[in-house]
């Protein structure tokens, strides 16, 4: 399970937030597991710390989310992290 909080979704941004920054070994562990092909069941539990028996809808809506925006950052956000920052 997982020490940090989290949102039942990430914050919608076209840039990366201080949420995508403190979530990023999350992202990381659900894009392995995808790769891997593991359940999103077992992932949720493992990742997360949710029920998927108890919370499937808000299970499965993190899992997700959570997925969708690690697939952003592998397509575009990355580059964001790259980029210089401002003073």
């Amino acid at each position: 399970m997982t020490e940090t909080s989290f949102d039942d979704r990430p914050p919608p941004s076209d840039r990366i937030s201080a949420y995508d920054e403190r979530h990023l070994a999350i992202y990381l562990r659900l894009l392995m597991a995808e790769e891997e092909g593991a359940d999103w069941r077992e992932v949720v539990q493992v990742i997360f710390g949710l029920d998927p028996q108890r919370e499937p809808d808000r299970a499965r809506l993190v899992h997700d989310s959570h997925l969708a925006r690690a697939h952003w950052m592998t397509k575009s956000g990355y580059r964001h992290l790259l980029a210089p920052r401002s003073p």
